[in-house]
């Protein structure tokens, strides 16, 4: 339960940096939170010195070959529009 170790804190910025952030905002294509932007920004600071890990590229190993449909990358639409879930081969 990730909500229950979260800590509130009251930060104060000053004109120019509060300038800067609205300005961020309005050129954002979707909303973002205050909250999400400080949460962002402090991780970055802190994992680049090393108090936070960096998160590791996520990395998709492909199945062997002939392991399953062989046409799902142009028909995935269809297959996840199916009313029954297709077999794996």
């Amino acid at each position: 339960m990730y909500w229950l170790a979260m800590k509130r804190a009251t930060v104060t910025i000053g004109d120019e940096l509060e300038a800067a952030l609205q300005a961020y905002l309005a050129k954002q294509e979707v909303a973002l939170s205050l909250t999400a932007i400080v949460q962002a920004a402090l991780r970055e600071f802190l994992a680049r010195r090393g108090f936070v890990p960096s998160g590791k590229p996520y990395r998709i190993d492909p199945a062997p070959k002939g392991s399953g449909r062989h046409d799902v990358s142009i028909r995935h639409d269809e297959f996840l529009a199916a009313d029954e879930p297709h077999n794996s081969r």
